[in-house]
């Protein structure tokens, strides 16, 4: 069931196109993930999904609501962490989720939440002295004070050490195990490959592609290498064989280490025919293609993080 439809969205800043008739989707209760270097489009896009922004083309639909017309009626049932959140350097925990709460009509019990997602022991804190994990954590569970059906979470871990990045990474997962379906704005591979079970890739204001992340992995053809190193005494020399084997595209050698670069799935070939030779192998590797490849392919270029 699509919860949030989205049809030829279109916006300029000027002569600028920002997003050309952007399309798609979102199912209830799955994380769906918007990647895109910065400047792709990413952020107005969500916004205007929001109805904080207006579209100059095209509509969209948020649980059956006109973000434009129905802004107020949509806003009680969604919840928002902007890409640049910020909040008085003074303000006390409890006081930010006691104000949260007053904006809503049936709010959550935010004491309930403070225990739910581990601040109760930073009730009274003020927010300047809270770590960068502890605020993503409390900007979360601003989102959710509203009991909302959808939250949107734009550029999560931005600034977040490694620790930081996986523990917020928890708490998403948490939210979609809640009910709550999550559109999640990155421009983090690992992130998106970890979190999101369909992903709309944008690039220049259009989304170029969407799938699973796996799905996009699979989908592409791009190139990947296998290595292994032969053992001696092997005769004839099997690796001369493999350059003539389909979707592979080169074939080097250092002493006992092979290298054999291709696409498809070549790999399985080149192992079938090092067993038909009789080959005996060792420190046999694959490289795992990536989402970053698949984003290679797809638009000629890496995000730049």
């Amino acid at each position: 069931m699509a919860i949030i439809e989205v049809d030829e969205l279109g916006k300029k800043y000027g002569d600028q196109v920002v997003l050309g008739q952007v399309s798609f989707q979102v199912e209830e209760g799955e994380v769906f993930g918007l990647l895109g270097p910065n400047g792709a489009g990413k952020t107005t896009l969500v916004e205007c999904v929001e109805g904080l922004r207006r579209p100059d083309s095209g509509s969209t639909r948020v649980l059956g609501f006109d973000p434009l017309r129905q802004g107020r009626e949509l806003r009680e049932h969604i919840g928002v962490q902007l890409q640049h959140t910020q909040l008085p350097e003074n303000i006390k925990v409890w006081e930010a989720l006691d104000l949260y709460a007053s904006f809503y009509e049936r709010p959550r019990d935010w004491r309930e939440l403070l225990e739910r997602w581990g601040l109760a022991d930073k009730r009274h804190a003020r927010f300047a002295k809270l770590s960068g994990g502890q605020k993503q954590r409390l900007f979360i569970t601003l989102a959710l004070v509203g009991d909302p059906k959808v939250a949107f979470l734009d550029e999560l871990t931005t600034g977040l050490d490694p620790q930081a990045r996986q523990a917020t990474w928890e708490l998403v997962k948490r939210v979609r195990d809640e009910g709550v379906t999550v559109v999640l704005v990155s421009h983090f591979m690992d992130e998106v490959e970890e979190l999101c079970d369909r992903v709309a890739v944008l690039d220049q204001g259009r989304v170029v592609a969407l799938d699973s992340p796996q799905g996009l992995i699979e989908g592409v053809d791009s190139e990947y290498r296998v290595s292994f190193r032969l053992m001696r005494g092997h005769s004839p020399d099997p690796v001369y064989l493999l350059g003539e084997l389909p979707g592979v595209t080169s074939v080097s050698r250092t002493g006992d280490l092979v290298v054999v670069a291709g696409r498809g799935d070549f790999a399985t070939t080149v192992t079938t025919a090092l067993a038909r030779e009789g080959a005996l192998v060792h420190d046999l590797r694959i490289d795992k293609r990536t989402l970053d490849d698949a984003f290679i392919a797809l638009t000629g270029r890496s995000i730049e993080v």
